[in-house]
């Protein structure tokens, strides 16, 4: 299989930008544990840090309470990982390595040793959305997702069903 590098989630970067990351959410929530922050004003200034590290939007994340969420690893996980790029012509198949990667649940072994690769590659499902979203004219949320039928049947597409519909109209 082929696919393009432009694809691809750039986890090397996201590799180089962790351990700042990490340190600076879990510095916050630290922060936050013996001081409190009602002014916010931590909550800007590691807001800031954490924005000309990754040039992101940081009101897409949330520090007050991601822990509700996910561990503070794989939070500084997605806010380390560049976002994905808009890419021409993609191929069906470069596709149907995308939806694959979402709709196919892989068994992690905790109790080896992993790289950085492997333990974060089950968190790529925000990267991968994002991609189809800005790759995909036809791209819809609801393709991943339970569906009804006309007889009130539920569903759920194909990984072929849903890259059919997204190069209807890419």
């Amino acid at each position: 299989m082929s696919i393009r590098k432009e694809i691809m989630p750039l986890m090397r970067v996201a590799e180089e930008r962790y351990p700042v990351i990490l340190k600076a959410v879990l510095g916050y929530t630290d922060y936050c544990d013996e001081y409190g922050d009602e002014d916010n004003i931590e909550y800007k200034r590691v807001e800031q840090a954490l924005h000309e590290l990754t040039d992101k939007n940081m009101s897409n994340y949330d520090l007050w309470e991601y822990w509700e969420g996910e561990s503070a690893e794989v939070f500084a996980f997605r806010i380390a990982l560049p976002d994905p790029l808009p890419v021409k012509d993609v191929t069906e198949e470069e596709l149907t390595f995308v939806v694959t990667k979402l709709k196919t649940f892989v068994e992690v072994d905790y109790t080896t040793k992993m790289t950085f690769e492997e333990e974060f590659d089950m968190y790529l499902d925000e990267y991968y959305y994002s991609f189809l979203k800005l790759n995909c004219s036809n791209y819809s949320p609801k393709l991943f997702n339970r569906n009804k039928n006309e007889k009130g049947e539920y569903f759920e597409y194909s990984i072929k069903e849903i890259v059919k519909h997204l190069t209807q109209g890419s």
